[in-house]
């Protein structure tokens, strides 16, 4: 008996660039050097960056649409998660190397992440080979991985919790661009370029080694604190109209009543991840 084209359509196995099979051969590589050179921490941050973004990426991918509900509680939890993380883990280090030159270091990550996040909105007006929302994805994951690195590569004796935290929000921002990139008919399979990025960069910045001055290590660790704080700040889950939120209500006229309603799963979703980071620092410490 022959299969339909409906079930042609399920079993079949998407398609997976060279780009995206290159990247991925990379990864697996980089793991297996930071296996040699004990690199556990990074290797099990980048891992779960990897799962989170590609394991929400085949949810979204096969979801009709996106839904509000877990945009707001995927975004909220995961930027909860990092602005507490952040002010927690980082800061305390940055001010502690140089107070005056770890705040600097804070303005400028804040600054920086907002200005390249501004510029970063200009690729939907350039011609590429790759689609912009995986470009840009693409670009802040192996951005992030650098920060990353350097961060775990200098304070080895850092927890996981910081790094779990900031690559938290790879599993909701996976989910949404699947979901878009199939809206647009696009192949969905691209996500696992941006998935791997955190572990393409982190895992290779590791072996930088900042200068012992503390100026220096006072702006990088400041330079982290407001690049994450920036990130976090960007996905605080804003149910507002005209936001991505409001975009994936799939309600016809008024949708003021149901962005009400979620404006307060947002509220708890941010309280949540933030109270999880404590929680975990309580059991740790």
């Amino acid at each position: 008996m022959g299969l339909t084209t409906e079930t042609r359509e399920l079993i079949s196995v998407p398609s997976v660039s060279r780009l995206e099979l290159g990247a991925l051969v990379l990864f697996v590589a980089l793991s297996a050097y930071a296996v040699s050179a004990g690199l556990w921490k990074l290797l099990g941050i980048s891992w779960v960056a990897f799962a989170a973004m590609a394991g929400a990426a085949l949810v979204g991918a096969r979801t009709r649409g996106e839904n509000p509900a877990v945009l707001v509680w995927g975004y909220g939890l995961a930027s909860g998660a990092m602005i507490t993380s952040a002010a927690v883990f980082l800061l305390p280090t940055a001010i502690g190397h140089h107070a005056q030159f770890g705040g600097f270091g804070v303005a400028v990550g804040v600054l920086v992440g907002f200005a390249s996040h501004s510029i970063g909105h200009r690729l939907a007006h350039v011609d590429m080979p790759l689609d912009r929302t995986v470009a840009e994805l693409s670009a802040h994951a192996l951005a992030a991985g650098v920060v990353i690195g350097v961060v775990y590569g200098n304070m080895p004796d850092l927890g996981l919790v910081l790094g779990l935290s900031i690559v938290s929000h790879k599993g909701p921002a996976g989910y949404a661009a699947a979901a878009r990139l199939v809206r647009n008919e696009k192949d969905a399979t691209a996500i696992l370029l941006p998935a791997v990025g955190v572990g393409l960069t982190a895992i290779t910045a590791a072996s930088l080694q900042l200068p012992a001055a503390p100026a220096v290590r006072g702006v990088v660790f400041g330079f982290a604190t407001g690049i994450f704080l920036h990130v976090a700040m960007d996905f605080l889950p804003r149910c507002e109209l005209g936001s991505e939120i409001h975009d994936a209500l799939a309600v016809d006229g008024d949708a003021h009543t149901l962005l009400d309603r979620l404006r307060l799963h947002a509220v708890a979703s941010t309280t949540l991840g933030g109270l999880a980071v404590f929680c975990a620092w309580v059991v740790l410490a």
